[in-house]
């Protein structure tokens, strides 16, 4: 209802302000602080002051007079305070909510008609994730489950480096090395089994035997110029190993989880020629120079001061080459292109989007997020091979964690369903995960953050538990009503619901598509996880001061339906954070 009701405001709004004489090009319209029980106001009053020779608040006087309330259907009034024009809602607002609540997809906004393609995460096949990089899976998930539940149609594709020279040496490693020569995989994955190889194989770069060393970079160049060359033996001999180290990852990944619709390689652009193509293509460029034994593109119109290497002077591509290929396939392919990056590949990006601007590509079509990483506090978690922490790690101890806690709480348990062995690791494992999760993509980007556990998990803050709490509370009435998956056939209307608890509930409900459209919009999936705090705190006023089972009549089927829109807004909201929504805690 909130879109509709801003539409209402944006056409009464500058009808008035037209009638008046007044340019309608910005209205002003924003959200009012805590204190102002409206749902929208203008500042506009501000703009138009030396305009109209008068202060401000007479100003806005002028203009709340001459909007025309009484053909609007969600604006019930208009009233000024100061040099604000505030917009109050009508009952039909209030109605229109509770009515949309009761449906399992609250919240989700229409289909728009456009393709987007969201790539995330694209860590090299090397080994298991790290905890630094949890922070792309989480982010790129959060950005693809909003665009999609903001009516786009979404694609969540995971770039796989499978040419580059780790990729050379990994392979090499594994056809060098026996098992035996290997310490024990960490975990019985098979990332875990891999990974040894490439480390055994970069330690005998660095350390060997000087004439061995040059035997084995000899090696690793052949594999590199096969697979410029388009040899299908090479392609085989790197498939293989990336095949097996990604279905590692994959498992890892899905534990949070992450999934992708397809994961799209890097060599894929060498065999049909379209790496080759743009090479030629930039080489054609007057920006293009030979230097330093090694064709690039001098990007100073950009303002870029460092060059971008396209070709080595053997002949074979870089990743960025090949991914200005991919980029192109992707505008070809989809409406819009957003990736998800480290901050570390910043100057990366901004030099890839110069270059598919010199090519001639629409570069409006490309968005990045980026983020910035993630740290430990030291000496709270570390590996057996001491190499860092992955995140396999982190997901075992944040379910061990979540245990500990709910068995610590099982004895106040208020409610009795008899939850079984299986019911208490699923929910420690939602609880527990959920909190990872929730942790990371609630804050902004590009700030770095360090994880706490003790802040993750504190069922008493702002953190995912506190948030899932109030769907399980949501479901306990709901069960106790016997009501856990009706929906009634007639609702009371709602002004039953009066007290001010309820009215702040249902106007925290009403925001929730524009929520998901502003998120949307931004790429910034951390404005949901702020809005399920403030949804959690006004149902937690509602239920303190409103009985719902004691109550009686149309009281009790009203308060019904908002526990039943508020259960459908929470588990939305989390979903779109990638956070599970608990029927029981």
């Amino acid at each position: 209802m909130f879109t509709a009701f801003r539409d209402e405001v944006a056409d009464a709004l500058a009808a008035a302000l037209a009638g008046a004489g007044y340019p309608t090009d910005d209205l002003g319209i924003e959200q009012p602080p805590p204190d102002v029980p409206a749902v929208l106001a203008s500042s506009v009053a501000f703009r138009l002051a030396s305009e109209a020779g008068a202060p401000p608040p007479r100003v806005a006087s002028e203009i709340a007079d001459a909007v025309a309330v009484g053909g609007l259907t969600y604006v019930g009034r208009v009233e000024t305070r100061g040099p604000y024009v505030n917009f109050h809602p009508s009952e039909a607002y209030f109605d229109a909510t509770l009515e949309a609540g009761q449906d399992g997809s609250f919240g989700r906004l229409a289909d728009r008609g456009e393709s987007v393609v969201v790539e995330h995460t694209s860590a090299n096949p090397t080994g298991p994730v790290h905890v630094g990089r949890a922070r792309n899976p989480i982010i790129g998930d959060a950005v693809a489950n909003v665009l999609d539940f903001a009516g786009y149609d979404v694609e969540r594709h995971y770039y796989v480096n499978d040419a580059g020279r780790q990729m050379a040496v990994f392979t090499w490693a594994y056809e060098t090395f026996d098992e035996s020569e290997l310490p024990e995989p960490e975990r019985d994955r098979a990332e875990y089994d891999m990974v040894r190889y490439y480390r055994r194989g970069t330690e005998f770069l660095e350390n060997a035997d000087p004439d061995e060393v040059e035997a084995a970079e000899a090696d690793i160049a052949e594999i590199m110029q096969g697979l410029e060359s388009g040899d299908e033996a090479a392609y085989e001999r790197v498939g293989e190993v990336v095949d097996t180290v990604l279905a590692g990852m994959r498992e890892c990944l899905l534990r949070l989880p992450a999934a992708f619709d397809e994961f799209v390689r890097e060599t894929r652009f060498m065999r049909d020629g379209s790496t080759d193509e743009v090479v030629d293509r930039l080489r054609d460029r007057p920006e293009s120079v030979y230097e330093e034994d090694a064709w690039q593109i001098e990007l100073d119109d950009y303002g870029i001061e460092k060059n971008l290497v396209f070709l080595r002077s053997d002949g074979t591509s870089l990743y960025t080459t090949r991914d200005l290929a991919h980029h192109e396939w992707k505008f070809e392919t989809f409406d819009r292109a957003v990736t998800v990056l480290g901050e570390d590949h910043k100057l990366q990006a901004d030099q890839l989007r110069a270059t598919l601007d010199l090519l001639g590509n629409d570069v409006s079509q490309l968005s990045n997020v980026i983020y910035s990483y993630v740290n430990l506090p030291e000496g709270k978690m570390s590996t057996r091979a001491g190499t860092g922490v992955d995140l396999d790690d982190l997901l075992d101890e944040a379910t061990a964690r979540a245990r500990e806690e709910y068995e610590s709480r099982a004895e106040d348990r208020l409610r009795d369903d008899d939850l079984t062995e299986v019911d208490v690791e699923r929910i420690a494992e939602q609880v527990g995960i959920g909190a990872v999760r929730y942790d990371i993509v609630s804050k902004q980007p590009t700030k770095s953050i360090t994880f706490r556990w003790e802040e993750a998990l504190d069922f008493e803050a702002q953190s995912a538990p506190y948030v899932q709490y109030v769907h399980a509370r949501c479901c306990g009435i709901l069960d106790e009503a016997g009501e856990a998956g009706a929906v009634p056939d007639r609702l009371p209307d709602a002004s039953t619901l009066a007290t001010e608890e309820e009215r702040a509930l249902l106007l925290t409900l009403a925001r929730f598509e524009g929520v998901v459209e502003r998120a949307a919009d931004e790429l910034e999936p951390h404005r949901v996880a702020t809005y399920t705090r403030e949804l959690a705190e006004a149902f937690n006023a509602f239920y303190r001061e409103c009985p719902v089972l004691r109550a009686e009549g149309d009281l009790r089927e009203a308060r019904l339906a908002l526990v039943r829109a508020s259960r459908h807004a929470v588990a939305n909201a989390l979903g779109l954070l990638g956070v599970a929504a608990p029927d029981s805690m």
